[in-house]
């Protein structure tokens, strides 16, 4: 089994590699506009991409809001999915949080087929069902 690797992105080439797995995932599969995934919080947030044997296949990124540190933009690939990447992703993005000077609670807003995904972290749904660029979404917190 090839080793999945997810880290920081600390250069332009990742960086363009994350988009375009967003762009696949979000744009081209979920039809979201483009307008509304790529947001004015590009540029602060802290961006993350899963490669295996060197070829991008996810992607996420994190930043401080202000209800407290939100995890989003998760994308794997389609024909990488069940792999274990998204659970690649979110480790990576928790770890990374851990070691910054973030504070606040953590959360994110899952797509309904990915709460078990966070739910394994330990995030738990908070508030009602909500459609995010016409998806059902549910806020998620991480407790403890």
């Amino acid at each position: 089994m090839s080793q999945i690797v997810t880290t920081l992105i600390t250069n332009e080439e990742d960086l363009q590699m994350a988009y375009a797995i967003r762009e696949e995932v979000f744009v081209v599969e979920q039809k979201v506009s483009l307008r509304e995934e790529f947001d004015e919080f590009e540029e602060e947030s802290h961006h993350f991409i899963a490669k295996i044997n060197g070829q991008p296949v996810g992607a996420a990124r994190w930043r401080a809001a202000d209800e407290g540190i939100k995890l989003e933009r998760f994308a794997v690939g389609l024909k990488h999915r069940g792999l274990g990447i998204g659970k690649s992703l979110v480790q990576a993005v928790l770890d990374h949080i851990a070691t910054s000077k973030a504070s606040g609670k953590l959360y994110l807003h899952a797509q309904l087929e990915a709460i078990p995904l966070y739910a394994h972290f330990g995030f738990e749904i908070v508030g009602e069902e909500f459609s995010e660029c016409g998806i059902a979404h549910r806020t998620m917190e991480l407790k403890g």
